[in-house]
């Protein structure tokens, strides 16, 4: 009897060692952080992100801080947002914008924003 308390003891403890790790996982799922890459050739003084269901930009992540040309910045989320699909607008010293939208966060790791002056053009490699 001894022996066959021991297993069922052995067992409870893996499940509950496998309910945590589970449970962890799932906690990490919907994270919507992501890393913004400026390769832009121009220095960013605005960034915002904002969930896509609303029709305000919120306000600037940056605050009073810029992002060089070349240099890149995490953008952490609360966890308690669950908010999936976001709208994604930088501006230059000029108020020149560059806007993306319906991007999904919770799929994205990596944005990288590049301009090409020469077509007035924009674009954003998402990984």
């Amino acid at each position: 009897m001894k022996h066959f308390s021991m297993k069922v003891k052995l067992a409870l403890g893996l499940a509950v060692i496998a309910l945590f790790v589970t449970a962890s996982a799932l906690a990490r799922t919907g994270k919507q952080d992501f890393t913004l890459h400026n390769q832009t050739g121009v220095e960013i003084h605005s960034l915002y992100v904002s969930p896509h269901s609303t029709d305000d930009w919120e306000e600037d992540v940056l605050g009073v801080d810029t992002l060089p040309s070349g240099e890149s910045v995490k953008i952490t989320f609360d966890d308690r947002d669950k908010h999936v699909h976001w709208d994604l607008k930088v501006t230059d010293k000029d108020g020149n914008s560059l806007e993306w939208y319906d991007l999904n966060l919770i799929e994205i790791e990596d944005v990288t924003l590049h301009w090409d002056a020469s077509k007035g053009k924009g674009w954003a490699d998402i990984k």
